[in-house]
């Protein structure tokens, strides 16, 4: 028996947790077909999830929003979304703003490219046969107004940027499995 992967920021300095909550999926239980992917081929939309949030710290300047499988046959796990540089003020992103032009998403936030060289939210689309995977959303708040970063960096130089930065993180983590 495999041991389960761990999660991103296992290795990372503790930080203080908030509330994140969806409309779209609940902790533990199945994504709904609209956030699995088609583009993948797993029959589903790649439409991002509603993602709220509230108790963050005050001195929160920004936020970051990602979705990592840490599941995912690559050695590496597989990034699905970064959203990076969301004013402190925002604290929900709507169903859908996730697309690929990113024009629904709040004034001076910006996407990265997902690990399939796509801007926007990939949805879930795990091999079938390969067991259920975990989907961890994390909302990241930051104590600066914005990271040096650029569209076109990965998001592992995202998190990099993060480290140091990072006040508090509020997680939701659904599963998904073919």
């Amino acid at each position: 028996m495999s041991v389960p992967a761990l999660l991103p920021f296992d290795s990372l300095p503790d930080v203080p947790s908030f509330s994140l909550h969806s409309s779209d999926m609940t902790e533990g239980e199945m994504l709904n077909p609209a956030q699995v992917s088609g583009i993948f081929g797993a029959g589903g939309e790649d439409i991002s999830p509603q993602l709220s949030w509230s108790g963050h710290p005050v001195e929160t300047k920004s936020f970051v929003v990602t979705c990592f499988d840490p599941d995912a046959p690559t050695g590496s796990g597989f990034w699905h979304w970064v959203v990076y540089n969301i004013p402190a003020t925002v604290t929900e992103l709507a169903t859908g703003v996730g697309d690929q032009d990113g024009v629904q998403l709040p004034e001076g936030a910006g996407q990265l490219r997902n690990d399939a060289g796509l801007y926007g939210y990939l949805g879930s689309a795990p091999p079938e046969g390969h067991g259920r995977h975990r989907y961890v959303f994390a909302v990241h708040a930051l104590s600066v107004d914005s990271l040096p970063i650029t569209n076109d960096v990965t998001p592992a130089i995202c998190g990099f940027n993060m480290f140091g930065q990072t006040v508090a993180r509020a997680v939701l983590i659904p599963v998904y499995e073919r």
